[in-house]
This record gives structure tokens, sequence and C-alpha cells, in this order.
């Protein structure tokens, strides 16, 4: 215990970084889980085929590799991006993807009846998608959403691999200085599952908040 309080600033270096890394990938995660998943949902092709084309993508690389293309392949195209940068974008395209196929599925699965309610109240498919389905359906993705959360936030580990001292980068590095790596990997064991019942919790409050007054037997 001594060891580890002696490199406590350092290990709350590295939780700032992933805390840091976690909820600025969670915004781009969640902007693109719609951005995506509301097209994927559309009679366009155009637009189904393109978001559907990132879904799969996305979700089909592994999520190392993804981080390896932006932050050493895609300079040799000129185009650098700062560590920070790389994690988050990184993470974001990756989370967006599953988010994205949340959306779309979660937007199928508002009963059809809805949209023939909301037609012959006479609103146009946009008037309906936004005032009809879309409050219906987002109930619906905040469980699994909040599965995607926790998964982020352990994916972050993943970015000590790009240079950046997060909380993983520091353990190892507090590990190969100190030879000791059961207590310090008890603690970081301990830290993760601590921010994951976090954002358990702030999920599992948003829920039933999302859910009042949706007036879920008919057009709200």
């Amino acid at each position: 215990m001594d060891i580890l309080w002696a490199a406590r600033f350092q290990l709350l270096l590295g939780l700032s970084q992933t805390v840091r890394i976690t909820l600025l990938s969670l915004l781009v995660a969640g902007g693109l889980s719609f951005l995506f998943g509301i097209p994927a949902s559309l009679r366009s092709r155009p637009l189904r085929w393109a978001a559907v084309a990132y879904i799969e993508l996305f979700r089909g690389v592994a999520l190392v590799v993804q981080l390896f293309w932006l932050f050493f392949v895609l300079p040799f195209f000129g185009i650098e991006l700062a560590p920070l940068t790389t994690a988050v974008l990184g993470l974001g395209l990756c989370n967006g993807a599953y988010g994205a196929e949340i959306v779309r599925g979660a937007i199928a699965a508002v009963p059809a009846g809805q949209r023939e309610a909301a037609a012959s109240l006479g609103l146009g498919p946009a008037a309906t998608l936004w005032r009809v389905v879309l409050p219906q359906a987002l109930p619906a993705t905040l469980a699994p959403f909040n599965n995607q959360a926790i998964e982020l936030l352990k994916a972050t580990a993943l970015v000590s691999l790009i240079t950046i001292p997060d909380l993983a980068f520091q353990a190892q590095t507090l590990r190969q200085t100190t030879m000791r790596t059961a207590p310090v990997f008890l603690l970081v064991l301990a830290v993760y599952f601590v921010l994951a019942q976090v954002l358990n919790l702030l999920f599992r409050i948003a829920e039933p908040i999302a859910g009042r007054g949706l007036g879920r037997g008919g057009v709200p």
C-alpha cells in the first residue's frame, strides 16, 4: 500500500486521462449513433446503404487495428492526429457503429400502428419520425447504450498502445518499476469497476426519465 500511496499522483493522472477520454468518446459515439442509426432505418436506399456501410465497417474491424490505422498509417497520407484526438475518434467511431445499430433496432421496434396513426393525423414522414417514433424508440436504446458505455470505458485501456498515459499505462509503468503486480492491478481492477458502476447508475437514473409520459398506447 505504501507503494500505491507514493504513486498516487501518477495513478490519478492516468485516471483523469481515462475519464476524459471516456466522456469525450461517449459524446462522439452518441452523436454518431443517431447520425447513422436514423438513416439506417429509412427507406431511402442511398442513405440507408451509406449508414449500413459505416456500421458494418467499424463493427467488423478490431478497435486496436482502427487505432493503429488512425495513429500510425494516416501520417503516410499527410494526416497526423494528436494521440488524444486519435483515441477519442477511434473509440467514438467504433462504438458509434454499435450504437447506430442499437438506434436502428429501436426504431424498427416501434409498432407500425404508431406510424399509421400519425399519418392519419396528417403528419408527414419527418414529423412522424421526430414526434412519434424517436420519442418511443429512445427509452429502448438506454439499456443497450448502458452496456456500450461500459464496454467503451474498458476499451480505453487500449489507448496506452498509442502513447497515451491513461490508467492502464500508468499501472503498467508502476508495475515495471516496482515489480509489485498484484497490488497495482488489484487497485486498477477496483477503479475500473467503480467507474463502470457510476456509468451504470447514470443510465439507470435516465431510463425512467426517458420513458416518462410517452403515451405508449397511441401517438403522443
